[in-house]
């Protein structure tokens, strides 16, 4: 069949890959082209075995793979056949050089332009959708102003998505953004992508604005609920001494119209590709303007975060005798949040560092992220066991640690793992989604967070 354009996308992880498989299922108009270097993701892709795990994605991909979606490493044909090409690549934190530790390391970013410069075989339409520092758009646009013979306008379209529940997010957006230049070519290529949200997203809900504006709001949304979650994190040391239970002050909080509910989840910390990097990037970009006050206000947000999954350890350490040497510690857990197998700065890479810095014995249960999992920690030293069986990660562990908020950790038989556990048995909840009433009962020492332990100790 005939279609009526062609749109590439450069990037298959988890934001190009489903983003593009919702526009091909949603737009059966369009033919769209999903492109990556590596060889090994696109072959999943293109298997019953994908690269990424999103409830509802196998489904999609399955119904429109091989009619109007497909995934190649042919960059050069992509680019010659599409006349919209966004780009999806990773733009993580710089290791080296000015801006180390802070900075977007843009050299992926500059090499898919370049690519698209190289490539490309009339006008085309280039759309940001990696997550990018305000004025990223200039940058791509210097490259390609090295070609005399096509024009190409950027777009920006960042992503709002929230992985284990993307493709809801992508089906059902609170919002779409796209900024351009305010000029008439600008504007022109701006429609041609509310066209492609308008087969099923509202036209109120598509917002257009200029670009900076557009590459802002991304970077600013991401620090805005990151710094929910610190903001109410940094309270939970304080409940456990006073007796107060965090998620009472959270319901509390919540219920003021002015603030919201949302993002008001005490835990070991957040995680992800984009908080951690969007913040420090927002903070590099601050400083950069001498405008140091408002940087360390953002700073601030990560250090909180980051002292969180440290005093997770910390208490576990005080609470099991000041030694962790040789004790089995079961972390139930290893992908950032739920209903995804990234495990990009997820809170449990932090946390079994450091109990493997401690001499402690860690097996590592999670239905989604183990092979992530071992890629995060194969040059660490220490005894790592990794398993999808809870019932076996418990088996002779002194204590377990609650690091993802998967739904299998709710329904298990803590009566049967309270028996294969040595004694006295822990459970530190660090996402707080256990019965811990029933724990205690049952037998265990339950450590929640921003709440008062529950203990069978005598105090002396």
């Amino acid at each position: 069949m005939g279609f009526e354009k062609t749109i590439a996308c450069i990037g298959a992880g988890y934001v190009g890959g489903p983003t593009m498989s919702v526009i091909a299922y949603k737009c059966p108009q369009y033919k769209v082209i999903v492109v990556d270097i590596d060889e090994e993701r696109i072959r999943r892709w293109n298997s019953d075995n994908l690269p990424v795990y999103e409830p509802g994605l196998d489904e999609i991909v399955k119904e429109v793979r091989g009619k109007n979606l497909f995934f190649t490493t042919d960059l050069e044909g992509a680019v010659k056949e599409a006349e919209i090409i966004f780009i999806s690549v990773n733009t993580p934190t710089k290791e080296y050089g000015v801006g180390k530790g802070m900075a977007s390391d843009l050299r992926y970013l500059e090499k898919a332009a370049r690519d698209i410069m190289k490539y490309a075989n009339g006008d085309k339409i280039i759309v940001e959708k990696s997550t990018v520092p305000v004025r990223a758009a200039e940058a791509i646009s210097k490259v390609l102003s090295g070609s005399k013979k096509y024009h190409f306008e950027v777009v920006s379209n960042p992503e709002f998505l929230a992985e284990g529940t993307a493709i809801n997010d992508l089906l059902y957006p609170d919002r779409v953004l796209i900024g351009s230049r305010e000029t008439p070519e600008g504007i022109k290529a701006r429609e041609e992508i509310v066209k492609i949200y308008e087969n099923w997203v509202p036209r109120e809900k598509i917002i257009t604005s200029n670009i900076w504006s557009s590459e802002l709001s991304k970077l600013a949304a991401n620090a805005f609920l990151a710094q929910r979650i610190s903001s109410i994190n940094s309270l939970t040391p304080l409940c456990e001494i006073v007796g107060a239970d965090i998620e009472e002050v959270s319901k509390n909080i919540g219920l003021d119209s002015r603030i919201g509910n949302k993002f008001l989840k005490a835990s070991v910390g957040f995680g992800g590709s984009c908080f951690k990097k969007d913040i420090l990037n927002l903070v590099y970009i601050l400083r950069s303007y001498g405008l140091e006050e408002s940087a360390d206000y953002w700073m601030k947000v990560v250090e909180i975060n980051e002292y969180q999954k440290t005093r997770f350890v910390y208490n576990m350490i005080k609470e099991m005798s000041n030694t962790l040497a040789d004790k089995k510690i079961a972390v139930f857990g290893f992908a950032f949040k739920a209903n995804t197998n990234d495990t990009r700065e997820s809170a449990a890479i932090t946390v079994v560092k450091k109990l493997l810095e401690e001499k402690a014995i860690v097996s590592i249960v999670d239905p989604k992220a183990l092979e992530n999992a071992k890629k995060d920690l194969k040059d660490v030293k220490g005894t790592v066991f990794y398993t999808e069986d809870p019932y076996e990660a418990v088996k002779d562990a002194d204590a377990i640690a609650v690091l993802t908020e998967w739904e299998i950790f709710k329904k298990l038989d803590y009566e049967k793992i309270y028996e294969l556990m040595r004694k006295p048995a822990f459970i530190f909840d660090g996402r707080n989604i256990l019965d811990h009433n029933n724990l205690f009962r049952i037998g265990f020492n339950v450590y929640p967070i921003g709440k008062k332990p529950l203990t069978h100790f005598e105090k002396i």
